[in-house]
């Protein structure tokens, strides 16, 4: 990595941090930087895990602070999504990640949909449909091991699975996205240092760039509700699709 590499790494976290406190999806904003100065796909991916860690612990706390969620309150589905992005992450070189990249885009476009046709889904909370147990064993096992495994997406799968299945409001469902997306991220990375596929120097620097962001950003949502993310979530939503899509059609 050259110096002038490092600047702009930081104020990547920084963007990317603001982009995944909000809604999720910095991923598609730091994997590319990554790969575009010159870091082999497995380092890329493994450097990506540890700075997005900095930002997903980092809005989770705030959010915590802010009174969103209440960590005593997930432990079963932290307990739950570390295992199944454990075991995600070490499933990756064993099985072909080519159907979940055919699967995953119909998926996103259904959460997509489903949120255009309902506008007011998520604005208020409503009674849970599953008990708070099983609802952290089934979708922390299952989303955990989908972000091990293959990641594009994770936050709108949380988010969704916790304003439609457990009745949450789209601030409160953020907020307890952040929570399981540091577990699972913090599980992958634990893997990616396990395989030396980490550049520290470049994932610090980002990191730092997103705790900033992950401030800036979950301060935003607890101001602004759900008339704020709402959008924000649309339009990650539609992007993420967006490269999923281009990346299936150029694919060799």
């Amino acid at each position: 990595m050259s110096l002038w590499h490092y600047p702009v790494l930081f104020l990547t976290g920084i963007i990317a941090g603001l982009v995944d406190s909000t809604a999720g999806g910095g991923g598609i904003i730091t994997v590319p930087v990554l790969l575009n100065f010159g870091l082999p796909v497995p380092l890329a991916l493994g450097t990506n895990k540890l700075q997005s860690s900095f930002g997903s612990v980092s809005a989770a706390w705030h959010y915590s602070r802010a009174g969103v969620v209440k960590f005593r309150d997930c432990r079963l589905g932290i307990v739950m999504t570390l295992i199944g992005a454990a075991l995600g992450a070490l499933t990756v070189e064993l099985i072909d990640s080519q159907l979940l990249g055919q699967l995953i885009p119909w998926l996103l476009g259904g959460i997509l949909l489903y949120t255009l046709i309902r506008p007011r889904v998520g604005e208020q909370d409503h009674p849970p449909r599953l008990p708070w147990a099983w609802f952290y064993t089934a979708f922390g096992l299952g989303i955990g091991f989908y972000d091990g495994f293959f990641g594009p997406g994770t936050g709108a799968f949380w988010a969704m699975a916790f304003v439609i299945v457990q009745g949450q409001n789209f601030v409160k469902a953020t907020g307890h996205t952040k929570v399981m997306n540091a577990t699972s991220n913090l599980a992958s990375l634990a893997v990616f240092l396990w395989h030396g596929s980490v550049l520290f120097s470049a994932g610090i620097a980002m990191g730092v760039g997103q705790m900033i962001g992950a401030k800036i950003g979950s301060g935003l949502v607890v101001k602004g509700g759900v008339r704020f993310v709402r959008p924000l979530f649309l339009v990650v939503v539609t992007v993420t699709l967006g490269r999923l899509i281009y990346l299936a059609v150029t694919a060799p």
